[in-house]
């Protein structure tokens, strides 16, 4: 094995992750999308079970022939609120394997890197040139990523896991919690790492 040997490896395996990650973001970002009117159909939901419960029925004479209404209109309520659960439990799925993805392929450029690192020059790790990023940036920028993708998905599954028909209040302030998530994320971190190994990839 040649000298570059080794750093081609590593270097190789880093272009075969880039645009795994770049395909993964966009599933990402649809899966995303889909979430908030999800979020605000939940929570005009809960309002109006909350605005079901504080009406007596019987104090009102054009629903007194129907005594189960309440009860009838409360499980509809419900009934629909649960298919919009569903719905988001398929787009957190869909973050999910977004994450798992990114992540195994992360682990794979680790190993390979892991496997060279002796064969491989600090200087070489640490070379950056006008076209191409160092080594080292471009691993860090990997796990960087994949923290990323691992550290929203689990504070967006905390959310939806806090759901409770019991806690109607808690379900109206859902849009809010989620734009805050939103707010605390770094929005352009995958896209800005991709656009500074773009000459990299096509090296």
């Amino acid at each position: 094995m040649t000298q570059d040997q080794p750093l081609l490896a590593v270097q190789e395996a880093l272009r075969k992750c880039f645009p795994v990650v770049e395909e993964q973001q966009g599933l990402w970002q649809s899966a995303l999308r889909d979430c908030p009117p999800l979020l605000a159909s939940l929570s005009n939901l809960a309002e109006q079970l909350q605005a079901a419960q504080n009406l007596r029925f019987e104090d009102v004479p054009s629903l007194r022939a129907f005594p189960d209404l309440q009860e009838r209109l409360r499980r509809k309520q419900l009934a629909a609120g649960d298919t919009l659960l569903d719905r988001l439990e398929e787009r957190l799925a869909a973050l999910l394997k977004v994450r798992d993805v990114v992540s195994s392929h992360v682990e794979h450029v680790l190993q390979i890197y892991e496997q060279h690192a002796d064969m491989i020059s600090l200087d070489a790790v640490l070379q950056a040139s006008a076209a191409s990023p160092s080594v080292a940036e471009m691993l860090e920028w990997l796990q960087d990523i994949e923290r990323h993708y691992r550290s929203l998905y689990l504070k967006r599954k905390y959310l939806l896991s806090s759901i409770q028909w019991g806690d109607l209040g808690n379900i109206q302030a859902l849009p809010k919690a989620w734009d805050r998530i939103s707010e605390d994320e770094h929005p352009d971190l995958v896209q800005d790492i991709l656009l500074s190994v773009s000459f990299f990839l096509e090296e």
